[in-house]
């Protein structure tokens, strides 16, 4: 059975907290085991980062950028590869998981631009004789906490950018699916990558908080829930360290009753329910926007819901697979119990699903809840899974003010042919990502992604030009030579005159 170990100055170290198993979502079995760590495996992590990090930090971007490029290469040549290694531990169809990675090859790309990236700015004759410029430097050495979900798209949009900016790197990828961090790691090494610019360590809180405490480590990005978001945020800020920290989401989508239905119903389809809802991005709760235009989208929508077709990885039909954990199984799952208990309209139940011959799989088929209100716990709190909430809103600004009062603000859309409800909405909405007519608004690699509220802590979001400004730190040299005239001594603040 195979075993994930630690990968420190490009070598493989044994976990020091025994191992913990990782399972086949689609049969319950498991498959593997991974190794844990303890805070004395960070500090070897810690320490083959900094070991590295003077030879790369002075390394010309160019040749980052070279690395960049050949890695590039390796993934788009090992796509497959790859995407197989997600799906086996996650659960996600083999063409979700080769969007994902190919989404993450975005953000390698523009990496290979670091060295138009990283130019500063120079002034000539800031006062007499006297010329200025700015550069942005590395921090040293960085960290990436990163989900479950995207176990190689959410990784590919931290080290890239750190590294190509001069860092070096340690990820803490989740427990419950190692393969795909793995396995780009070791493309990235591949690529010319040297030993400790880029390490793995695997493990549980205790490597967490060893990353968020360690003296050493200069930044740390997560990817993750709310509640562990706010804590990574808290504690590595106290401990003196830049933290970006990207929590939890309950997306919505407006329909407005110009709308063209079945494109809206298109819509939530695959942004609801892809990935089995196991997204930060994913649409969760429906809103539509007049009495008539909710009854519309309920009578179209239901019967897609109900004809999902649902399977494992490798069937070229199915839409959706399973979640990743039967833990997460059973919390989703009593998520639906809450929201019938609460009074919502159970339209379509999908607790009883199981696929033939997978019955110990973590599978939950598609679920739409009609006629929820903002007072419920599954309109509230982020479900996870395949479950779509239908919340009906009598106006415009009804619709607004939900989307507004929520305590998320990750990611948004609105669909309508009217050209200024859109321009309002994208206006007023307190989300960091809105979406006109497209239902999962992620920027391309050159902008950012990022949300509001308590969907991210930090100022800067991650990849594209937040992560050039994340990962490095501003320096302005102001330089006068000597010319042979003497002024005399200056004790007011120096001025141009």
């Amino acid at each position: 059975m195979t075993i994930y170990q630690n990968i420190i100055g490009g070598n493989a170290v044994a976990g020091d907290m025994g191992t913990q198993p990782i399972y086949n979502p689609a049969t319950g079995e498991q498959i593997a085991e991974v190794t844990l760590s303890s805070a004395a495996i960070v500090d070897q992590a810690v320490a083959a980062a900094q070991e590295a990090l003077p030879g790369w930090a002075n390394t010309p971007p160019l040749k980052r950028a070279r690395v960049m490029f050949a890695y590039k290469e390796l993934l788009e040549a090992n796509l497959e590869k790859v995407a197989e290694a997600i799906c086996t531990q996650h659960g996600k169809t083999l063409e979700d998981a080769k969007g994902e990675v190919i989404r993450g090859i975005e953000v390698v790309e523009f990496a290979c631009g670091i060295p138009h990236l990283l130019r500063g700015d120079y002034t000539r004759n800031v006062g007499p004789a006297i010329d200025s410029y700015s550069d942005r430097q590395p921090l040293g050495v960085v960290a990436g906490i990163t989900p479950f979900n995207f176990p190689a798209m959410v990784p590919m949009w931290m080290f890239p950018m750190a590294i190509a900016c001069g860092n070096t790197f340690i990820l803490k990828p989740s427990e419950r699916d190692p393969a795909a961090p793995q396995l780009i790691l070791e493309l990235m090494q591949e690529a010319g990558l040297p030993a400790g610019v880029l390490n793995i360590v695997n493990g549980g809180k205790p490597a967490v908080d060893a990353i968020l405490h360690h003296p050493s480590v200069k930044a740390v990005s997560f990817v993750g829930s709310t509640p562990i978001a706010e804590y990574v945020y808290q504690t590595g800020t106290a401990n003196g360290k830049r933290v970006q920290a990207l929590g939890g989401a309950k997306n919505h989508m407006v329909i407005m009753p110009d709308a063209d239905m079945d494109q809206a119903v298109d819509a939530l389809m695959g942004a609801g329910y892809g990935s089995a809802g196991e997204r930060c991005m994913a649409i969760s709760v429906a809103v539509p926007v007049g009495q008539d235009t909710a009854d519309r989208l309920v009578e179209k929508l239901a019967p897609r819901v109900s004809g999902i077709k649902i399977g494992t990885w490798n069937d070229p039909d199915a839409e959706m697979g399973p979640l990743v954990t039967e833990q997460h199984k059973d919390k989703v799952l009593g998520y639906i119990n809450k929201g019938v208990e609460e009074g919502a309209n159970l339209v379509v139940d999908g607790r009883d699903f199981a696929l033939q011959g997978y019955e110990n799989g973590y599978f939950v088929g598609g679920t739409l809840f009609d006629h929820v209100t903002t007072d419920m716990t599954i309109y509230r709190e982020e479900i996870f899974g395949p479950v779509v909430c239908v919340a009906r809103a009598d106006s415009f600004d009804q619709a607004v003010s939900m989307v507004n009062d929520h305590e998320y603000g990750n990611g948004t859309a609105i669909f309508t042919r009217d050209g200024d409800a859109a321009r309002s909405y994208a206006d007023q909405i307190q989300v960091g990502m809105v979406g006109v007519n497209v239902p999962i608004p992620v920027p391309v690699a050159y902008h950012s992604f990022g949300g509001w509220k308590r969907s991210l802590f930090g100022d800067h979001g991650a990849y594209g030009m937040e992560a050039v400004r994340f990962y490095t730190k501003l320096k302005t040299v102001t330089s006068r030579w000597p010319t042979g005239i003497r002024s005399g001594a200056q004790f007011n603040f120096p001025l141009n005159n």
